[in-house]
């Protein structure tokens, strides 16, 4: 069961200040408490001290000082001058126990008899019973104890006072109670309210509508409002971005359609012309080994030969420029390229490749802007990056550059991969060249990646270098001309 958190808030702050009201109700009642008591015991130390200094200066007044003796035959008359003195009422007890001023009905309850039982084995007690209390202490000669003068008190005006204390701190806790409940209520239900609104905004988002109200607060809730309808911008830009890719991708596909018509008619055509001038060649060669001593036929193979190999002479030099031509017209189309963006895009969709090898990738990637083909230009990224993945060596480290420097963007890609020998590294950008055979077999490289690269990137202005390659790895440099460089 779902509870709201203004519900959840309300409870809180409730149980908050009810709490809060007791702990310090309960701490001033009990302060006054000790208070009183510390009170009337330092008044009840100090009237014991006054009996035990009178009665000292009454025996050393008497001719016999024997103090059991006079507490036998005056001990009334002594407690009667104690109550003059204190104020208090006061009982006298010999070192027996037996109440010297009270007559033989006087009883004492069970709770006293425990106490003056403490108070003769010559120690200060104290009772509290029935909003009374008895304060018991020893009446002593020099360190001998020679009875036990008690103390009566009424508590009657202490409790009343501190009921009544009792009484207006349930008045008062009550009503700051009520008052800020009622006032942190409206403060923290304005929390509760803008947390209900992000929920809705966060809803609406679900639901796919991206337009919501930013709260206006100056706190960590209306950095979190704003943050939220920045992601929604952003998902809403985002959406729209792969809309416009997917209408990109469509034409693109049909593009390839197209294309692989064009390569399967054109692989046909190749296929067909070149079987023609070579099955007339391979019959008259046959033709020749069978009657070697015709001269009649050999003049007709010759001439026939000669005719049918420049018509395939000419048909390989059409099939090269075909193959020299870096795009159709209506595929290459230069425009304004956010660098950074494209690199980016590029690693990303070669991420799980570099996961799979267990590489590292580091990159420092600056805004830049390019004047190329974008599809050309992801061709030779993917190219290189490709190749600087499968010829890396395990555990090794991917690093991506960029910047821009008089008029042209550049961009290294460098791998710790194998390297590749200093005699051989001329020839890495030929069409079907593979420095390790049998690794590129394994990673189902043909040798095009380098030839491809470098040609994508000159038909764009551009260019493709080898800088740098060592047994550390090898680093490759592209360059492409910068939007709106100025002309030299």
């Amino acid at each position: 069961m779902k509870t709201s958190i203004k519900i959840k808030f309300s409870m809180f702050l409730a149980v908050l200040l009810l709490l809060t009201v007791v702990i310090i109700s309960v701490l001033v009642l009990e302060g006054i408490k000790k208070n009183q008591q510390a009170q009337y015991e330092a008044l009840f130390a100090q009237q014991a001290q006054t009996a035990n200094i009178y009665f000292m200066q009454t025996i050393l007044s008497l001719d016999h000082k024997v103090p059991q003796t006079y507490l036998a035959a005056q001990g009334r008359e002594f407690a009667e001058q104690l109550e003059l003195i204190s104020g208090q009422s006061v009982i006298l007890y010999d070192s027996s126990g037996a109440a010297l001023n009270r007559n033989n009905a006087y009883t004492v309850s069970e709770g006293i008899s425990r106490t003056l039982s403490f108070a003769l084995t010559n120690k200060t007690a104290f009772l509290v019973e029935n909003d009374a209390l008895y304060y018991m202490s020893p009446l002593k000669v020099g360190n001998e104890q020679v009875g036990v003068v008690q103390f009566h008190y009424s508590l009657a005006e202490n409790t009343a006072f501190y009921n009544e204390i009792k009484q207006l701190f349930m008045y008062i806790g009550s009503g700051v109670f009520v008052l800020s409940f009622i006032l942190a209520y409206f403060y923290f239900n304005s929390f509760a309210n803008a947390i209900i609104s992000l929920k809705r905004t966060v809803n609406k988002i679900r639901e796919g509508s991206y337009s919501g109200e930013v709260l206006k607060r100056r706190d960590e809730i209306g950095e979190l409002s704003q943050g939220i309808q920045a992601m929604s911008d952003t998902i809403s830009d985002t959406l729209q971005a792969m809309e416009e890719e997917r209408r990109k991708l469509t034409l693109a596909v049909e593009k390839l359609s197209l294309l692989d018509q064009r390569q399967k008619q054109f692989i046909g055509n190749v296929t067909h012309e070149f079987k023609t001038p070579l099955t007339s060649i391979k019959a008259y060669l046959d033709l020749l080994d069978m009657y070697p001593d015709d001269n009649r036929l050999l003049e007709t193979a010759i001439g026939t030969i000669g005719s049918e190999t420049g018509r395939l002479y000419e048909m390989v030099e059409k099939v090269l420029q075909l193959s020299a031509l870096e795009k159709y017209a209506f595929e290459f189309s230069k425009e304004k390229v956010e660098v950074r963006g494209v690199i980016l895009g590029v690693l990303e969709g070669l991420q799980g490749k570099i996961s799979k090898f267990g590489l590292t990738l580091q990159s420092e990637l600056n805004e830049a802007f390019a004047e190329a083909d974008r599809d050309s230009f992801t061709i030779v990224l993917v190219n290189l990056l490709d190749n600087a993945v499968k010829y890396n060596k395990p555990g090794g480290v991917i690093t991506v550059r960029n910047g821009v420097r008089e008029g042209k963007v550049w961009i290294e890609i460098a791998d710790t991969g194998i390297g590749i020998p200093g005699e051989l590294a001329d020839k890495v950008f030929q069409p079907f060249y593979t420095v390790d055979k049998n690794r590129a077999r394994e990673n189902g490289g043909a040798g095009l990646g380098l030839a491809l690269a470098r040609q994508h990137a000159e038909v764009q202005g551009g260019a493709v270098e080898l800088v740098r390659t060592d047994s550390t790895g090898t680093l490759f440099r592209v360059t492409l001309p910068a939007y709106n460089a100025p002309s030299i």
